[in-house]
């Protein structure tokens, strides 16, 4: 009687093979943080409208009066670091070599927003707005001051990128994930900027 030789069952598809994933895992992480710093700052500025519809004069007596003026030559620096780092990315696709200068100009003009902030800060703090001093201080310094943390944490990834492109072992999706978090810290900062400062 003939024997029947068994043949190996064919090995099963990779998980890679079966699926093509749609969102590197740094991306999806990235954008489920965005989201939640999204919500956290409409509650930060739900909560400081509600306030300043309430008071009786905003800013409060004696509180000095933002430089709205000063600020809108910072936010133009912000707004043109995301431009760069947008055609940071696109140069980055066609040949990684040619985003090295739009992404260090994208981290020089974040890190000017982010200087020229801090002294801001200063000159408000000497004419007397604190934490302490008023629910006004309180509110400016928390709304303000939680995008600043988000600001210079994302200057830290983009320095970092930068000098993972220079090593040339950036990945694509590093550099996406990256990008997302200082879209983010660009695309938010505007509406801090109406409400807190002009609005």
């Amino acid at each position: 009687m003939r024997q029947r030789t068994l043949r190996p069952a064919p090995a099963p598809a990779s998980v890679a093979q079966r699926r093509q994933q749609l969102l590197p895992n740094g991306v999806l992480g990235m954008l489920i943080f965005v989201i939640t710093e999204a919500m956290l700052f409409a509650g930060m500025i739900s909560g400081f409208l509600i306030v300043k519809a309430n008071a009786p004069e905003w800013p409060p007596l004696g509180q000095p009066r933002l430089p709205a003026g000063e600020t809108a030559f910072n936010t133009a620096a912000l707004l043109a670091s995301g431009a760069s780092l947008f055609f940071a990315n696109r140069a980055y696709k066609v040949w990684p070599n040619r985003a090295r200068l739009p992404l260090l100009a994208a981290l020089a003009l974040g890190a000017v927003f982010v200087v020229f902030q801090g002294i801001e800060w200063v000159a408000l703090i000497r004419e007397g707005l604190t934490l302490t001093s008023s629910t006004h201080g309180a509110f400016f310094y928390l709304i303000v001051g939680t995008h600043a943390l988000h600001a210079v944490a994302a200057l830290v990834a983009l320095g970092w990128s930068a000098w993972l492109l220079s090593q040339r072992r950036l990945r694509p999706g590093t550099l996406q994930a990256v990008s997302l978090f200082w879209y983010f810290v660009v695309g938010v900062w505007p509406i801090l900027y109406f409400q807190v400062y002009l609005a």
